[in-house]
């Protein structure tokens, strides 16, 4: 039987969609068929700068009449989202969504919804979960070599004030978020990967030290999980320093402090041992590992089986950013799941 060719329209022909045509362009089943932009200038331009040729247009709705659309991936600005992902599911099409998958929690209620009913699979850009470091110390904790977790942490550092990459869409809160939204759930999610426990409990602190962001530009969010875990994420969009996403992870019988692990895999080991491998340490998405995501996605769909992180497990870390927000604005712990 002849290989499936899987057809994607891009919604939001910018930088991150540029990463995924680059990943598209690796395999022979992926096909971009259709290119959406804010305007058809816009779209144009994208198909010129990646050698596409195809329809383009300036309305999602133009692209979903073409019963040939198999995938819609939405890579425009968080705040367009929402309305995005329910007309593809509406029009039954397969969906990546790029993080974050929205602004509220209303709005995450009825993309679930929408896709529960319309069948669809779906793929949530929270792509750290293929990054080689990540991937390393999930397989060590599967294998019981880190014994009982007892603390995880990660953080999410990334200066954006001032910078020329940032966009003005960035700093408002009705199109960013929160610090959270905005990037900081990549570290959501990547302790919720690591610890692979359900989080019951969220307690939140924020503050601001900058007038060019409409909300507050740092978050330190603090997470109980169902097995008695403990963790911290800290997002911060204001320092002034380099890029750092650290990740740390501490068990009974062994410990991961980034790339540096120390315990009882090694007789004999009296300190950190260093493992050379691809730490999370950039913000550019050439070194996002959107070949790992998108081999997952099609995957599943060839083998009718469920990609992750769909919108359903996505949800999860969505519901502790929107808490750590309301518990930053309450002064005390929230609980979830989230009503």
């Amino acid at each position: 039987m002849a290989k499936k060719t899987w057809n994607v329209a891009i919604v939001g022909p910018g930088w991150v969609a540029g990463a995924y045509v680059r990943s598209f362009r690796k395999r022979d089943d992926v096909r971009v068929t259709h290119i959406v932009g804010r305007t058809v200038a816009g779209a144009a331009a994208f198909a010129r700068q990646h050698g596409i040729d195809c329809p383009l247009h300036d309305d999602l709705r133009e692209a979903l009449r073409d019963r040939a659309v198999d995938i819609v991936g939405v890579f425009t600005p968080h705040h367009l989202h929402a309305r995005q992902v329910l007309l593809a599911a509406k029009a039954r099409k397969h969906i990546i969504i790029e993080k974050p998958v929205c602004l509220s929690l209303r709005d995450l209620r009825a993309m679930q919804a929408a896709v529960r009913a319309a069948r669809v699979k779906t793929i949530v850009g929270f792509v750290l979960r293929w990054n080689p470091l990540l991937m390393m110390i999930r397989r060590n904790i599967a294998d019981g070599n880190l014994g009982r977790l007892i603390y995880a942490e990660t953080d999410y550092l990334h200066g954006l004030v001032g910078k020329p990459y940032t966009k003005p869409w960035h700093t408002m809160r009705k199109t960013a978020g929160t610090s959270l939204l905005v990037g900081g759930c990549h570290a959501v999610d990547a302790i919720r990967f690591l610890v692979d426990r359900d989080v019951v409990e969220v307690s939140s602190y924020s503050t601001s030290r900058t007038r060019e962001l409409e909300y507050p530009g740092t978050e330190l969010v603090m997470l109980k999980f169902a097995d008695g875990t403990i963790g911290k994420v800290t997002s911060c969009l204001e320092c002034n320093m380099p890029y750092v996403f650290n990740v740390e992870v501490f068990g009974t019988k062994g410990s991961f402090r980034n790339n540096q692990v120390a315990g009882d895999m090694f007789k004999g080991q009296t300190g950190f041992a260093t493992v050379p491998t691809i730490a999370p340490d950039s913000a550019d998405v050439s070194h996002h590992p959107f070949d790992g995501e998108v081999a997952t996605l099609i995957d599943a769909l060839n083998g009718h089986r469920r990609p992750m992180p769909d919108l359903e497990d996505a949800a999860q870390t969505m519901e502790v950013c929107f808490a750590a927000e309301l518990s930053a604005r309450r002064g005390r712990p929230v609980k979830l799941p989230l009503p």
